[in-house]
């Protein structure tokens, strides 16, 4: 269990006892601070309107549908899409709140270009790749050598 649901439990039942007994007993027994306590007593609820709720299940919705990776900019711009009025600083704090962080997709890097003007090499094989006799047929791959105009 997490510290601050420990926390919490404990709190709950010193709130519960503390017609009973002290509340610095309650806090010495239960390891707990008795400051702690207090600022958890007087801590209220936070109540959030339902047109935040909203905001926050579309953000969690279109971060989703982008696989994660739509920044503040790009999510701040599809939520006035969806008839929010948010802005980027508004978006990054949303954001933080729901924790949602976003990840770098890899780009697709292109290794091998073809011209299509280029001519295509004869097939010398016609798939027989058992050569009768030594030295009639040689192979070889030469595509990691470097030229002035790049790789072959």
């Amino acid at each position: 269990m997490p510290c601050s649901q420990k926390n919490e439990v404990k709190f709950r039942y010193i709130r519960a006892c503390r017609s009973t007994y002290s509340i610095k007993l309650l806090c010495n027994v239960l390891q707990a601070s008795l400051s702690t306590f207090y600022d958890w007593l007087e801590r209220l609820a936070k109540i959030i309107c339902e047109e935040e709720l909203n905001i926050y299940r579309t953000a969690r919705q279109l971060f989703k549908r982008s696989r994660g990776s739509l920044g503040s900019r790009q999510l701040c711009k599809k939520s006035k899409e969806a008839g929010f009025k948010v802005g980027r600083y508004r978006t990054r704090s949303i954001m933080r709140k729901l924790k949602l962080v976003v990840k770098q997709r890899q780009a697709y890097k292109v290794t091998t270009k073809r011209k299509h003007s280029d001519s295509v090499a004869d097939n010398l094989l016609n798939q027989q790749f058992n050569p009768t006799q030594p030295n009639l047929v040689w192979a070889g791959d030469v595509t990691y050598l470097r030229t002035e105009a790049g790789c072959i």
